[in-house]
């Protein structure tokens, strides 16, 4: 959708809700949530396996690699409301690693869009898993909803946490929870 229309729906929305859009302190609001729209969905300009795939080297390392705590920032396609909180990803290699900035600009290029939380930690893992090919793939999403906090149940103090693994994460439970311990460290 071109900016300038998405500019108008927000106009039309402000006006929907009984407020004033020609009021001063909304008069710009409309550009404002129009470029904030399209910042916070930017991921849909991504391809995150060609994220990967710029940075793929062969190495013969064979050990657990962890990224933690990767801020994670996605809106609730149920509701358009922020979920945020932390990722945390490990993989084993099998011949090849990845630059480790390219782990964060994958969860990134998934949360940028309209999410659930459990298709994020699934879409993460299995991009990982088809581009490096690894031993096994875990990754660990907690993270506060909006939609939870401030609307409905209104918890303020609930989160949630979701997992997803592939190989030997699934297969090997004291590879598990060597994950588990280093990531909640």
């Amino acid at each position: 959708m071109e900016f300038k229309e998405l500019t108008q729906h927000y106009k039309a929305l402000i006006d929907g809700i009984g407020e004033d859009s020609n009021r001063e302190g909304l008069l710009k609001t409309p550009e404002r949530a129009a470029k904030a729209l399209q910042f916070l969905t930017q991921g849909y300009e991504s391809i995150p396996d060609e994220l990967m795939e710029q940075a793929i080297f062969q190495e013969e390392y064979s050990e657990m690699v962890i990224v933690k705590d990767i801020e994670v920032y996605s809106l609730c396609e149920h509701h358009l409301l922020p979920f945020f909180g932390k990722a945390h990803v490990a993989y084993i290699p099998s011949g090849k690693i990845v630059g480790l900035s390219k782990i964060p600009r994958v969860v990134d290029a998934y949360a940028r869009r309209l999410q659930v939380q459990e298709r994020l930690t699934i879409e993460i893992r299995d991009c990982i898993q088809r581009t490096l090919n690894p031993k096994g793939v875990a990754v660990v999403l907690e993270c506060n909803h909006m939609c939870m906090q401030m609307r409905g149940v209104q918890k303020q103090n609930s989160s949630t946490t979701t997992s997803a693994f592939t190989g030997i994460f699934l297969s090997n439970e004291a590879t598990r929870k060597e994950f588990i311990n280093l990531a909640t460290k």
